[in-house]
């Protein structure tokens, strides 16, 4: 890269110049804090080159954080509190979504689940995404592929 870029590196045991010359995929965290720092030193730097490699580093960094910082998916009585404060929306307002007043209380403390068509309603009427509201524990993990329909004991004991 030019030297008319404006920023300046940060001491850190990775060779910042490398980076720079040379950005490759991060490969452990060292390299990830390096990334970082060198990304905090773009912010500032106007010229084309300083905002490409930028981009570039952007793009490399969120990468490595999608697979070794995922951030989990939010519970969805916490997703609906925040929808509700969100848009202003008071226990009353999800009635006609929820329920009666009781289901509504019992489903913002934990007491009753979202039932399908409760997420069906609030989804249609709130626009509230429905994966958020069905939850972590619906979503398949990771590398775990899912059932392809349903087996006999006696075909899998064979």
């Amino acid at each position: 890269m030019p030297s008319t870029m404006s920023w300046t590196l940060v001491e850190c045991d990775i060779d910042m110049a490398l980076i720079v010359d040379k950005p490759r995929l991060i490969r452990d965290e060292a390299q990830y804090e390096a990334y970082l720092e060198a990304i905090e030193g773009l912010l500032g730097d106007t010229s084309e080159e300083g905002r490409e490699l930028l981009q570039l580093l952007i793009v490399i960094v969120n990468e490595y954080e999608r697979k070794n910082h995922p951030i989990p998916p939010p519970d969805p009585v916490e997703a609906l509190r925040f929808y509700m404060e969100l848009k202003d929306l008071t226990p009353r307002d999800l009635e006609p979504y929820i329920g009666a007043r009781q289901h509504v209380h019992d489903v913002l403390h934990g007491k009753r689940k979202l039932s399908i068509s409760m997420i069906q309603r609030l989804h249609e009427g709130l626009g509230i995404p429905a994966d958020t509201l069905i939850g972590r524990h619906a979503r398949p993990k990771p590398g775990i592929p899912r059932a392809r329909g349903r087996t006999s004991r006696a075909a899998s004991t064979e």
